[in-house]
């Protein structure tokens, strides 16, 4: 059993499109406090055999400028690592899957033994094939982080309950699953919203990604 609930609810959802550099883009944030210290959740992020334990199996080398493969996903370099210094760490890494796009996570201490995650999703708004945007909108890959998201919590204590990743594509057919799917799109349906988007056409999109992640169609 998962707490759903209390899963999602812990999760701050955003979306803004930017320009940077002369080329507009998508970004995404998901954000999560987490009941440990900096240094537990550094070593949570970015250990390979910690990483496997939450997310996916992972090799290469993950120190900067070195390469990464997750098993089955995607890969790419990894650009700049901080390790923990005066509260905060972070690092950011290409994400290829079928294009490129880059990934930040950020840790930031809040208390003793609590620790702000934060990953950052960017990719060119041209490179994002117009169709897949209209019909899936920022839940696409939105819903795919909270998935990631969902396994560290559980991995670190930040929500009840268990899940090896293994499980998670058998357990996104489950009542729990497709609740906890439910709910991711629609956050992301708010979160499209906020960004100035019409609530009509992002509840649409929301409602693809949730039968896209569940097999169930727009339905549920």
């Amino acid at each position: 059993m998962v707490d759903v609930p209390a899963q999602l609810a812990s999760v701050t959802r955003a979306y803004r499109q930017e320009d940077r550099d002369g080329e507009r883009l998508h970004v995404q944030t998901l954000e999560q406090d987490l009941p440990v210290d900096l240094a537990e959740a550094w070593a949570a992020v970015t250990t390979a055999e910690r990483i496997q334990q939450w997310f996916l199996p992972i090799s290469g080398d993950l120190r900067t400028g070195g390469r990464y493969q997750f098993d089955g996903n995607a890969g790419g370099e990894v650009l700049a690592c901080e390790p923990p210094a005066g509260g905060v760490a972070e690092y950011r890494v290409t994400w290829e899957a079928g294009g490129v796009s880059w990934v930040t996570v950020r840790l930031e201490e809040i208390s003793a033994g609590a620790t702000r995650f934060e990953l950052e999703h960017t990719s060119r708004v041209a490179d994002v094939p117009a169709q897949m945007w209209e019909t899936f909108g920022p839940g696409a890959t939105g819903v795919g982080w909270d998935g990631g998201l969902l396994g560290l919590a559980l991995h670190v204590g930040a929500t009840e309950g268990a899940l090896a990743p293994a499980e998670a594509a058998e357990w996104a057919g489950t009542e729990e699953g497709r609740a906890f799917y439910r709910g991711a799109a629609d956050g992301w349906a708010v979160a499209h919203t906020a960004s100035g988007a019409d609530a009509e056409t992002a509840q649409r999109t929301a409602d693809a990604t949730y039968g896209f992640y569940t097999g169930t169609g727009a339905e549920g």
